[in-house]
């Protein structure tokens, strides 16, 4: 149904009511910390603070992946960050990323000098360049792989925020929103079949971390476990993308990768911080998925 109460913007608009929905007690129009609170810190050089959202997996998973060649050098601590109760508004955290937003990454392997690196695709990059892995060296190969990277970076939030928030968090239904992201979505989604028609992985014939970026969400979505939102979105009629989406799942890594940091689903897919490879251990993951 239409909203039947016409909204008129004023003039200048203030916050002074809460917005309702999911998210509204997280939810301000300024930026910077709102309490004192240090960030821990771990054995290895790769210090992950995350949660398992799709954004959150894409860096798991391309850590999981890199172990998985036998670079050493990506072991990490992968710290859970409850965005629900305002941890990501930390002092500790917004050093990390002024954004406030998972995950971030901070690469201590220079003691000395260590670096930061926030938003999930800039850690994407940054971690396939520091390990010469699942990014393309050829320049036309790598200009696609990026191409599709961004394609992600500047694609999700229509899903996620556009779509995702007024079908599934809103606190009312209003057609022209869902309306108008479900069309996007849907566009979205025939983009990526119809180049998955032709291509076994998104930027061709490798496994790249463009994959990495898109199957969290678009993968999550052509499986139906998006927003309950698949038979809404009859995202079987988008048969590439499945078969890419399955094709993905399979990995071991990814399969560990989606497990870090998740608080919610069966208990067996959950491990709620990753400290060593070890924490996989049935035992160890019992342990801390534990509440």
């Amino acid at each position: 149904m239409t909203d039947p109460t016409p909204y008129t913007p004023p003039a200048i608009w203030q916050w002074n009511k809460e917005s309702g929905g999911k998210f509204a007690s997280i939810n301000r129009p300024i930026a910077g910390a709102t309490h004192d609170k240090d960030l821990p810190v771990g054995k290895h050089p790769l210090q992950l603070y995350s949660l398992a959202t799709p954004n959150g997996v894409k860096v798991t998973v391309m850590l999981e992946e890199l172990l998985a060649l036998g670079h050493s050098g990506a072991e990490y601590d992968a710290w859970l960050v409850p965005i629900q109760e305002g941890a990501q508004f930390s002092s500790g955290f917004v050093a990390v990323n002024p954004n406030s937003k998972i995950p971030a990454l901070m690469d201590r392997s220079d003691g000395a000098n260590p670096v930061r690196v926030f938003e999930s695709g800039a850690i994407l990059l940054y971690l396939a360049e520091k390990f010469g892995a699942f990014l393309p060296q050829a320049p036309a190969q790598r200009a696609e792989c990026l191409s599709w990277l961004f394609w992600q970076m500047g694609s999700g939030p229509f899903l996620g925020g556009g779509f995702g928030h007024f079908f599934a968090y809103a606190p009312t239904k209003i057609e022209y929103a869902i309306d108008r992201y479900a069309m996007e979505v849907k566009r979205q989604m025939d983009v990526l079949n119809q180049r998955l028609a032709v291509h076994e992985y998104i930027a061709g014939s490798d496994y790249t971390i463009a994959d990495m970026a898109i199957w969290p969400w678009y993968g999550a979505l052509a499986k139906g476990q998006l927003y309950e939102a698949g038979e809404f979105l009859q995202v079987h009629e988008y048969t590439h993308v499945v078969r890419w989406a399955d094709q993905i799942a399979r990995r071991p890594a990814v399969q560990r990768g989606r497990k870090v940091n998740r608080t919610w689903g069966e208990p067996a897919s959950q491990l709620h911080e990753r400290h060593d490879a070890s924490d996989f251990d049935t035992r160890t993951q019992d342990k801390l998925a534990a509440p």
